[in-house]
């Protein structure tokens, strides 16, 4: 198939996602504004096909907008060359499509696709031939990496803490990537918004309104106050700022900083294993050490990534039954999926410079209007207070925090269910989350990713669990609504947290709409970034994948959700997400002491924050005396 012909089929599938749009969104708008027409018209798995249908054609449709110059791809764009997408059609035979084939596996890695691909096939298969002993083993197995490795777990995150703290004011922040002539690919709001909304998923809204309540319920030990009293409620509320505050994104910048830097100033691939630089050499990464790592980081993101597909499908469709009374039975989650499946690989398949770049600003103007809106008829008294003294705990208690175990050297089950599983969970995103953001960076000093990938990114992750963890509280504890006993009735789901919050206030529906509107880009922004990396690191070094590429890794991990959904329910999905993100947690350490030696050896000279500082004192005089003060006397 030709660009030229390529191009006629998008042109022809927009002239069709536009009327679908537009009647699936009627439908979805009666849903909203008349519920009743829920249930009495459209039920069950209809009103999920609808939904999906409106929220897909319509982003679908912004993915596939040819670019400003009327092409639609990136060749000869400003997007690095791996994260390209090679345009390949399929024949128009059975020949034709079996040397499509043929072409797409020669052009695969054949340790870094095959051994993830036969790993997850043989997992499934073995937990649906032996489930009961498959999950004996693997809940043993995760009970070990939570309690006794939930040290290593804290003490990694930690460290990658300090590290970037350093890397804040330190000189090696000045090292600009891509030498000192490099120019930025993309402009500051687009370079925010991408790695953003890559790096955060759908569980920022639904935990959002509800960590703060679990732990005002059931306090954190280390808090230490009654349940359910104010001192609960600003202890919960900076828990969850510390769960998905800077520690978490530090995860991705210990891992995404030392790509950049071996990429952009040592001429490495843009590969995970490109942290292994200063052990291996560049020729040194066609070795199995490296393969391991790339096959790593396969794994850690096809189940980080696929866990949290499945967990969305489940509160999405828990909150779907919490408003409108619709049951889905088995097939609901699959069809969630399914849908997911298809916007994500339409998304991946365009390429960052339309579907990406595209949907991830849609996240950001979605995320924006609705922290105006609840701003706007939320209980700002309580926002204010409640917030700055949960932000003040979370500052004030910071490293303590981030130590304690509760139970000497081995991580107390609090700990263990909450801290140590949330590290685990951000490790597991950060091979591909760091892979995404080192591309992103040429031409960016170090210290700009930091701010942008664990400063700014933080910032926007503290004010929105600020403003709805504070209105649940306060919604919780003036009795306006019972939220807690809405979870309970719901088996104990947080998915259904934010729908009688939302309820309670003014606008209610209008803020229904952009919440659920939020759990579809943020997943979708996700995935589709993750399909690109695995593509990247599946295919053979030096070689951009292709639209078979992107199809059947985009397929795989949708599989690999659904087979998580029938095969384990909600237990294997925290189990897959520990599992994977344990390696990485280990070799995030390995590339911070990589990074540190090419750093001191290689990048001497470069000026602190505090010499920048001294530098116009310097200038002014105030050192010594001034011009001025020479001049007068």
């Amino acid at each position: 198939m030709s660009i030229h012909d390529g191009g006629a089929v998008e042109a022809a599938v927009r002239r069709l996602l536009v009327p679908l749009c537009v009647l699936s969104g009627a439908i979805v708008a009666a849903g909203f504004f008349f519920p009743s027409f829920v249930g009495s018209v459209v039920a069950g798995e209809s009103w999920l096909v609808v939904s999906l249908l409106f929220f897909g054609s319509g982003l679908a449709y912004l993915a596939l907008l040819p670019l400003d110059d009327g092409s639609d791809g990136d060749a000869g764009s400003r997007t690095p060359y791996l994260l390209r997408v090679r345009r390949s059609g399929w024949g128009d035979t059975a020949r034709g499509l079996f040397t499509r084939v043929q072409g797409f596996l020669s052009q695969q890695d054949p340790i870094t696709f095959g051994v993830p691909v036969t790993a997850f096939v043989l997992f499934f298969v073995a937990w649906f031939a032996v489930p009961t002993e498959m999950q004996a083993v693997v809940g043993a197995v995760e009970g070990i990496l939570l309690h006794e490795f939930g040290a290593l777990f804290l003490g990694a995150m930690f460290l990658a803490v300090c590290y970037c703290l350093y890397l804040l004011v330190g000189p090696w922040g000045e090292v600009r990537l891509g030498g000192p002539d490099a120019n930025p690919t993309y402009t500051y709001p687009t370079y925010f918004a991408m790695f953003f909304t890559a790096g955060i998923a759908a569980g920022i809204v639904f935990w959002g309104p509800a960590e703060a309540l679990f732990h005002y319920r059931a306090p954190p030990p280390f808090v230490d106050v009654p349940a359910r009293s104010g001192g609960a409620a600003v202890g919960g509320l900076a828990y969850a700022l510390f769960h998905y505050g800077f520690s978490a994104w530090s995860a991705y910048l210990v891992i995404g900083v030392p790509i950049a830097y071996f990429a952009y100033q040592r001429g490495a691939p843009l590969r995970v294993s490109t942290i292994l630089t200063p052990f291996l050499g560049v020729d040194g990464l066609d070795g199995y050490w490296a393969k391991l790592v790339d096959v790593l980081a396969v794994f850690a993101t096809i189940g980080g990534v696929a866990t949290s597909v499945a967990l969305v499908g489940q509160q999405f469709l828990a909150g779907s039954n919490y408003q409108w009374g619709v049951t889905y039975g088995a097939l609901g989650p699959v069809l969630f999926v399914a849908g997911l499946t298809i916007i994500t690989v339409v998304s991946a398949e365009s390429g960052v410079e339309r579907g990406i770049r595209r949907l991830a600003g849609v996240t950001v103007v979605l995320f924006v209007v609705f922290a105006a809106l609840l701003v706007g008829v939320g209980p700002r008294s309580a926002m204010v207070d409640t917030g700055l003294a949960a932000v003040g705990t979370y500052v004030a208690e910071f490293v303590p925090m981030s130590l304690y175990l509760g139970n000497g050297f081995i991580a107390a089950d609090w700990v263990a269910e909450w801290t140590v599983w949330n590290w685990s969970w951000w490790f597991s995103w950060a091979p591909f989350a760091g892979l995404f953001l080192a591309a992103l960076s040429k031409g960016r000093r170090v210290r700009t990713v930091v701010l942008t990938g664990g400063v700014a990114t933080s910032l926007a992750t503290v004010v929105w669990f600020v403003l709805l963890g504070s209105t649940s509280l306060s919604l919780q504890r003036s009795g306006t609504v019972d939220i807690l006993a809405t979870i309970e009735r719901a088996g104990g789901s947080e998915a259904v947290a934010g729908f009688p919050l939302l309820a309670a206030l003014p606008l209610g529906q209008l803020l229904l709409f952009v919440f659920l509107a939020l759990i579809i880009v943020f997943i979708v922004t996700s995935a589709d970034t993750s399909t690109l990396v695995v593509s990247i690191l599946a295919t053979k070094p030096d070689v951009a994948p292709t639209t078979g590429s992107i199809v059947f890794w985009g397929v795989l991990q949708g599989i690999v959700a659904v087979a998580v959904l029938l095969v384990g329910g909600g237990n294997a999905l925290k189990t897959v997400a520990v599992l994977t993100g344990g390696p990485f947690a280990v070799l995030s350490v390995v590339a911070l002491i990589g990074l540190t030696v090419a750093f001191r050896r290689d990048e001497s000279g470069h000026p602190s924050l505090l010499d920048k500082a001294r530098s116009p004192v310097g200038d002014h005089g105030i050192g010594g005396p001034s011009e001025v003060l020479r001049r007068e006397k």
